[in-house]
């Protein structure tokens, strides 16, 4: 029988997860980058240096090799084109009008608003410093700022009072590849995060997770934690937000990562939502360790139109991770991370080579990696975690 082929877009650190779980499927695993040297390439069964937002030249690969199925994973740039391959050769995926609303932050804070999908107000979108000035007057601040279609924190910031204002316009519009920024209300709030997936359009929403965030102006993640923490009646209330949202967007297939914030009078805030599985090792050690479900395995056979099942696999277990958030510097020597990881049963992924150069921490790109820990209880493991991304931090030489 012929073995099917997943063309995957993106070979970065995250996606590699994603590549090798392919892998170990049994799939035939294409991968698309527009870097040389990216990781991914060396579990490829082939690749091609290929932009992954070019959606021509992605299709063109896709249809000159015959592939079964398409993903992609912790990165929004390639959604487009990864909707685009699903649809022109009939391949499950989300839907092109879905994914291209769904990647204009603007545009899906105004279809949330109408839909009463969560609790927050109007939003306007930006696409020049004179546009900036003309909404001034309507504004009321605290807003949030940030790229209509961003990931990573990057481009964002809170603005206190009308004089930031078209500076961080200006700001969230460099962070854009379309030059657009968004401007929403700010929501003093705990973030958690929510990580779902559609089939054949069914909703499974799989878990909700507490997150720890940098502080002001920055708010970049710098973990993830199951159980959230919440109360059942909270979770329950954000899940139904959450698939509230969904609907309204039109969400006919694939992963679906969203962050919201949770007011101090229990309203729920979505701030961002991404078509595609999560980053920071969601899909790869969160969910199928604080839930016992296999999530990259189901998300990898829904593309390749084989069956799937969201049960339980394994006995689920609180679960966090910590980012490598490190000391800025040139790295000269670093520690034995095998050894680190058994003293203290920890999952250590990274990315460091002496040499590098950690540079200070302000979106999660800015990340080194990640520790990953379980524990008796949720607060063991966020505790093991933190003190292991210490440990780290202070054995690396400078």
């Amino acid at each position: 029988m012929k073995t099917k082929k997943l063309l995957m877009l993106g070979g970065g650190f995250l996606q590699c997860f994603v590549i090798k779980k392919a892998k170990q499927l049994g799939y035939e695993v294409h991968v698309l980058d527009a870097n040389p040297q990216a990781e991914g390439f060396k579990y490829a069964d082939a690749y091609a240096v290929i932009n992954i937002v070019d959606e021509e030249a992605c299709l063109a690969y896709a249809r000159s090799e015959n592939v079964d199925g398409v993903l992609t994973a912790a990165t929004d740039y390639s959604v487009l084109a990864m909707s685009r391959i699903a649809s022109e050769l009939h391949l499950p995926g989300i839907n092109y009008s879905s994914a291209k609303l769904i990647k204009n932050k603007a545009e899906v804070r105004r279809c949330l608003f109408d839909a009463h999908a969560d609790d927050t107000g109007y939003s306007y979108e930006i696409s020049s410093s004179q546009e900036a000035l003309s909404v001034l007057p309507e504004v009321k601040f605290p807003v949030m700022v940030k790229p209509c279609d961003g990931s990573g924190s990057r481009g964002a910031s809170r603005v206190d009072n009308p004089d930031e204002f078209v500076t961080a316009c200006e700001y969230a519009m460099q962070g854009s590849i379309t030059h657009r920024a968004v401007a929403e209300p700010f929501v003093v709030g705990r973030e958690y995060g929510v990580e779902s997936f559609v089939n054949q359009g069914e909703i499974h929403i799989l878990a909700v997770m507490q997150k720890d965030m940098t502080m002001p102006p920055y708010y970049a993640e710098l973990g993830h934690a199951i159980p959230s923490g919440l109360s059942v009646e909270m979770e329950a209330k954000i899940k139904e937000c959450v698939r509230r949202a969904l609907i309204a967007l039109g969400v006919n297939h694939g992963s679906v990562n969203m962050d919201l914030l949770i007011d101090s009078d229990g309203g729920v805030h979505i701030v961002d939502i991404g078509a595609r599985m999560g980053g920071n090792l969601i899909g790869s050690h969160i969910i199928p360790m604080g839930t016992g479900i296999d999530y990259m395995a189901n998300m990898i056979k829904a593309a390749m139109s084989d069956e799937v099942d969201f049960t339980p696999q394994t006995e689920s277990a609180p679960v966090a991770t910590k980012l490598l958030a490190l000391t800025p510097g040139v790295v000269t020597s670093l520690p034995n991370f095998d050894n680190i990881a058994t003293t203290y049963k920890v999952t250590i992924e990274h990315h460091l080579h002496q040499g590098d150069t950690i540079t200070p921490y302000r979106t999660n790109l800015d990340g080194c990696g990640y520790v990953v820990a379980t524990g008796r209880d949720v607060y063991e493991a966020i505790d093991t975690a933190r003190m292991v991304r210490e440990i780290i931090d202070c054995t690396i030489i400078r």
